[in-house]
């Protein structure tokens, strides 16, 4: 990988993106590009989880608002799934302005590999060349046996009074999620890759390898 010169809108321009939906491997395939390929991994959760958490409440309380805790059995018991994704959606539209705000922060020559399911195709389109993203689809076959094999594939990790119920709207809530992510791909030539669990994380990598450019595994 060549090296190239570090602006903070070149870190976000030369940027290679994976979105698409959860526990699609998202993670695990820029962890095997970055390592090969001398790449900076970007992982979204972590960020989202942290730091633009923190930035949410900071907005809100700036905009003469105060901080309370979620009431999580309005996040998974109240909304029907289609309002969960179009809460998760919207957003993901504030959290991509921090995103870039983060990328601008990242000081290095090397190409960043960015990840996670907030990265979403129209968002990215709007910063970069399309053909830097790849979106990454699991099946719902492919979901349900995560969910049946890997128990935090479907557990709702915060108290609710129906947790069969809560997972049944996460798992209802990503399938629209990841739809919504295949749809925007399509309509702007990005490319989609199914995941259905056949196929192990080195190979999905060796596709990505190949459709950004990255050149021969040293």
């Amino acid at each position: 990988m060549v090296a190239m010169q570090w602006t903070p809108d070149a870190t976000i321009k030369n940027a290679f993106w994976i979105g698409g939906g959860q526990w699609a491997g998202k993670t695990t395939v820029a962890g095997i590009l970055a390592e090969r390929h001398g790449l900076v991994h970007y992982y979204y959760d972590f960020h989202a989880a942290r730091a633009h958490d923190d930035r949410r409440v900071a907005a809100a309380v700036r905009q003469g608002g105060s901080f309370q805790a979620t009431d999580w059995e309005k996040v998974w018991i109240g909304p029907t799934p289609d309002q969960m994704a179009s809460d998760v959606l919207a957003s993901f539209r504030q959290g991509f302005e921090w995103v870039l705000d983060d990328l601008r922060g990242i000081g290095t020559a090397h190409p960043v590999i960015a990840e996670g399911w907030g990265l979403r195709p129209e968002l990215v389109a709007a910063v970069t060349d399309p053909a830097r993203m790849v979106v990454l689809a699991p099946t719902d076959e492919w979901r349900r046996h995560q969910v049946a094999h890997l128990p935090r594939a479907g557990k709702i990790s915060h108290r609710v009074s129906d947790p069969e119920l809560a997972g049944r709207n996460r798992f209802a809530r990503d399938r629209l999620v990841t739809a919504d992510a295949v749809a925007g791909a399509h309509e702007l030539g990005i490319r989609v890759i199914e995941i259905d669990g056949t196929r192990p994380a080195r190979a999905i990598a060796d596709d990505l390898a190949d459709h950004f450019r990255l050149g021969t595994q040293p």
